[in-house]
């Protein structure tokens, strides 16, 4: 990737000023959601050695060079959204970064939704660990309550009708 281009983090700053020298090793992320933008952008331009190497110790041990570097190739990487911070300032030793990473493969537009933890390992963050989360249940149409009119057109109370088995 080129320095001039836009950085695959979507911060709207140029690769060079953004991602770029800390995946170069020109300076260390100082932040936790700065390593987490750095990480990002690794998976988008494909630095399978910057993933490792921004890796804790038990990431290490699990990590499986091979299915990484097909990940990160088979996707085309859409942007990288921060939603909280808790810690993980300059200062700080550890911290969470919630966060949405914005993808498609085989053609699906993918979101992967993710708390991370890092750590400061020699005065260096660290990823260490994440966790998961799914989007929310989102129903099509409105929560029907027990004493409402049952949608079936009855005249009578959902409770009383079509909701009776529930």
């Amino acid at each position: 990737m080129k320095n001039d281009e836009l950085c695959p983090c979507r911060s709207g700053k140029n690769f060079g000023e953004c991602c770029g020298p800390v995946l170069s090793g020109a300076r260390k992320a100082e932040t936790a959601a700065e390593l987490m933008r750095a990480r990002y952008s690794a998976y988008a331009v494909c630095d399978v050695d910057f993933l490792y190497n921004s890796s804790g110790p038990q990431v290490r041990k699990e990590f499986n060079r091979e299915n990484v570097e097909e990940w990160s190739k088979a996707a085309e990487w859409d942007g990288l959204e921060i939603l909280a911070e808790d810690k993980g300032g300059a200062d700080d030793e550890d911290g969470h970064v919630a966060f949405v990473a914005r993808y498609s493969a085989n053609g699906r537009l993918c979101e992967h939704r993710e708390t991370s933890y890092f750590q400061k390992i020699d005065g260096e963050w660290r990823f260490i660990d994440g966790r998961i989360e799914s989007e929310p249940y989102r129903r099509e149409e409105p929560k029907i309550g027990r004493n409402d009119p049952c949608p079936c057109g009855s005249g009578k109370k959902y409770k009383k009708c079509c909701g009776r088995d529930k």
